[in-house]
Order: C-alpha cells, then structure tokens, then sequence
C-alpha cells in the first residue's frame, strides 16, 4: 500500500467523504470558505503593490528576452534586482517573510 493509499485512509477515518478528498497539498474548504478565500486571494493580487510588481516583473521579462537571455522557470526577485529560480525566490532567502514587513520595493 502506498502512502497517498495510507493517507486515503486516515481522512475517510475522521469522516470526510471522498469528493473532499482530493491532493494531499489541497486545501479541503467548505463552499463558503472557499469563496471567501477566492475574495481575498483577488484583493491581495490586485492591490496597488502587487499590481506595481506585475507590471515591473512583465516589463523586465519581456527586456531579458529580448536580450536573449534564458529566464525559463525564473522569476524576479525585487529585492535583489536579478532573474532567481522560483525555489530560491521564496521565503527570504531561508530568512523567513516576517522579517520582509512591508519593504518598498521602489
């Protein structure tokens, strides 16, 4: 038996049907939950700081392509001003985000 089979197992136990099952890295929300978290998700993305990045993001992408240069499976890092892999663009650098705050990026 693998593990997910295991794992399967474990929630049908605590009561959980299966349609609510789904990945193990999913978050299982009711209806409500889910709708509410869609809300907040959309507000945070289209606050004025995470529109600010977007587009300065866009705009050094399409200029690094232009240069030639190969970003496939990077993203840019505003603190550091470079071209990161996604793995080593989160969390600080192993500094953890709660010591980020609220940083200007500019």
């Amino acid at each position: 038996m693998c593990d997910y089979d295991m794992y399967k197992m474990q929630i049908m136990r605590r009561g959980v049907g299966p349609k609510q099952l789904g990945s193990p890295l999913k978050q299982t929300l009711s209806p409500q939950a889910r709708r509410d978290k869609a809300a907040r998700d959309l507000a945070y993305a289209n606050s004025p700081a995470r529109k600010k990045k977007r587009a300065e993001n866009q705009r050094l992408r399409r200029a690094a392509k232009k240069a030639g240069k190969n970003i496939d499976g990077k993203d840019f890092d505003h603190k550091t001003r470079t071209f990161k892999s996604v793995a080593s663009n989160r969390g600080n650098d192993g500094q953890g985000t709660k010591k980020e705050g609220n940083a200007n990026y500019g």
